[in-house]
């Protein structure tokens, strides 16, 4: 069925006359009758009679004529809603976050794009690295922001943004409190607080066993709050990314001999094409002042 046959048809149901309709359709009259009798062909019978000044319904046409003006009315809010996708008026975008990232490095990228982007409609979604790469492979995240303790997987792209040490995080009045810099086998026989979903667990947990570094495991936990409030409470140490949200009461020192850092990426599927909210996003990530003010002094974070 062609949507212009269904347009020339109301046209002839509005005005009531095949010249007129032909005017209204900027087609010429003979093309408009072939086209009315082309759709009566398909639907098998009479839509119009056909009078000299005149032009009538049939039931047949009665019956078909607000069926067509919603088939048309459905088409013209079909193009409007995929003009408002293209325009960036009304799309959404699924990132993926990878948890252990701290929300202040985002902040002044996500307000800045909600500025230039209002029409976008932004959903975060947190997880570890492993889950970010299922949900972008299966097509449920558009995009993802993590970094991986080994290779990424080949069928993604990466562009990395920044790189992030590791820092040590210990209560006030700990014994490791006056130095600059914390050696790693300075940890011996420490209690040490788990971060479950932290992607550098085993690499750090085998580079202490490699230097003889024994660390008692104290606590395990998914979440970052918890485990940073515990550490502010004495019950020991643990490793976080230096740009963490850090709270009040806890001390910060770079880890050394060896330092450790982590690359965070932007990550997309090789060969996937993006929709125009997608591109407009992975532009401003890749454009965004990642190096720019993004970690605080030793001295003062350590306050």
């Amino acid at each position: 069925m062609d949507v212009h046959h269904i347009r020339y048809f109301l046209a002839v149901c509005e005005t009531r006359n095949f010249t007129r309709a032909a005017e209204k359709c900027n087609v010429t009259q003979p093309a408009l009758s072939r086209a009315i009798q082309q759709l009566e062909d398909e639907m098998g019978g009479l839509l119009f009679r056909r009078e000299r000044n005149l032009t009538h319904l049939t039931d047949l046409g009665a019956l078909l004529r607000p069926r067509f003006q919603a088939i048309l009315e459905g088409l013209t809010d079909v193009r409007q809603e995929a003009t408002r996708f293209l325009c960036l008026e009304d799309a959404n975008l699924k990132v993926g976050v990878m948890c252990t990232i701290g929300p202040r490095r985002f902040t002044g990228l996500l307000a800045d794009f909600k500025l230039r982007h209002a029409g976008i409609q932004l959903q975060l979604i947190e997880g570890v690295p492993g889950r970010l790469a299922e949900l972008l492979e299966a097509g449920e995240i558009d995009i993802a922001l993590m970094a991986m303790s080994s290779a990424f997987p080949d069928r993604f792209n990466l562009t990395p943004l920044y790189r992030e040490r590791f820092v040590l995080a210990f209560p006030t009045g700990h014994r490791l409190l006056g130095l600059a810099e914390v050696p790693v086998h300075e940890l011996d026989g420490e209690n040490y607080l788990l971060r479950v979903n932290c992607e550098y667990r085993e690499h750090l947990s085998q580079l202490c066993a490699e230097r003889g570094v024994a660390l008692r495991h104290s606590y395990a936990s998914e979440r970052e709050d918890w485990i940073q409030n515990m550490v502010a409470g004495g019950l020991g140490i643990c490793f976080i990314p230096e740009f963490s949200a850090i709270i009040p009461g806890l001390q910060v020192r770079p880890v050394t001999d060896p330092e450790v850092w982590r690359e965070v990426c932007l990550v997309t599927v090789a060969g996937r094409r993006f929709s125009p909210a997608v591109a407009t996003f992975v532009s401003a990530v890749k454009s965004y002042g990642w190096t720019s003010g993004a970690a605080l002094p030793t001295e003062e974070r350590a306050a």
